[in-house]
């Protein structure tokens, strides 16, 4: 092939990636695009999303409409799993499981005051009903799901009312939170940010009490990364072994995204407000755009910075 056309083909290919829509405008104003991924990934991923269209397609019952969003967004395809969900509550008007969903996309695009009210709309959808286990999109190693519905709804009230700095609000969600937390992966999780939303708003003893509950010996199949954090809260695991690639075939980038900000966030509570900012502009400067500490990353450099 001649140069001319490799450079005709490369031409064509950066016109083609340049002509994509974002998908999630970042709180500092960046574009974020649907990422790159080996071809394993992306025919698991794609094969999921065709059996998921192929079920919603035969019959587009609630829960279908659910899973085809959850596929399009495990794809970063965020603006149309949302549409999905959207267009399933015009069905489904009540349904606080697609609320809870379209409630965790729209912090994904960091559209927080409407995953607040998609939070409290499910809030009081599912308030009075059983606890209800939710399946996972990406089973852990036992496949046992950890979370249910009414634990999810309640984190991501918690965690959009974080992210806007309403950190009063935040908390009472995640107390709400904290009654559904009956195994030790949904304690960590809501504890850590709990821990968090406390020592900001001041209640450093309530915060200092969460961490009675949490010790070494717990049994966590798959938040690890909440576990860690909240044992160097306890000042039982040192900041620097968080961010630190222990285990072989480690992503990095799942590292920094997952450990980043709570080893920024705990330099932040050491009044050392250089460093915090320095790992915050790390976290961000990462490929996991929808990771939860990445957004809060986000947010917290906005505050810090003004």
């Amino acid at each position: 092939m001649k140069p001319s056309i490799y450079v005709a083909l490369f031409v064509i290919l950066v016109a083609c990636t340049e002509s994509k829509e974002p998908e999630v405008i970042g709180l500092d104003g960046r574009a974020f695009y649907e990422p790159s991924r080996s071809v394993t990934q992306e025919q698991q991923l794609q094969q999921k999303l065709r059996e998921a269209k192929q079920k919603f397609e035969e019959n587009a019952s609630e829960e279908n409409y659910i899973w085809y969003g959850r596929r399009e967004a495990y794809l970063m395809h965020l603006q149309k799993a949302i549409a999905i969900y959207t267009e399933g509550l015009e069905k489904y008007p009540d349904s606080y499981r697609l609320y809870r969903h379209r409630a965790h996309r729209y912090i994904s695009i960091r559209d927080f005051d409407k995953a607040i009210s998609d939070s409290k709309r499910a809030a009081e959808l599912v308030a009075g009903k059983p606890v209800e286990s939710e399946p996972d999109g990406a089973p852990n190693k036992l496949n046992i799901p950890k979370s249910t519905a009414q634990s999810n709804i309640w984190y991501h009230l918690g965690l959009a009312y974080f992210l806007k700095g309403d950190y009063t609000n935040a908390a009472k969600a995640y107390e709400e939170c904290m009654k559904f937390s009956d195994n030790d992966d949904l304690l960590v999780a809501t504890t850590d940010w709990l821990y968090i939303t406390y020592q900001r708003l001041g209640r450093k003893e309530e915060a200092e009490a969460l961490l009675t509950k949490i010790n070494a010996q717990m049994s966590i199949l798959e938040n690890e990364a909440y576990h860690k954090r909240l044992l160097m809260y306890k000042g039982q695991y040192q900041p620097e072994l968080l961010l630190a690639v222990l285990e072989e075939g480690q992503d990095p980038d799942f590292v920094l995204a997952a450990q980043g900000y709570g080893v920024g966030n705990w330099y932040l509570l050491q009044g050392d407000t250089t460093k915090a900012i320095d790992l915050f502009k790390k976290v961000v400067e990462g490929p996991s755009f929808t990771a939860f500490g990445f957004i809060a990353a986000e947010a917290d450099l906005q505050r810090l910075q003004k």
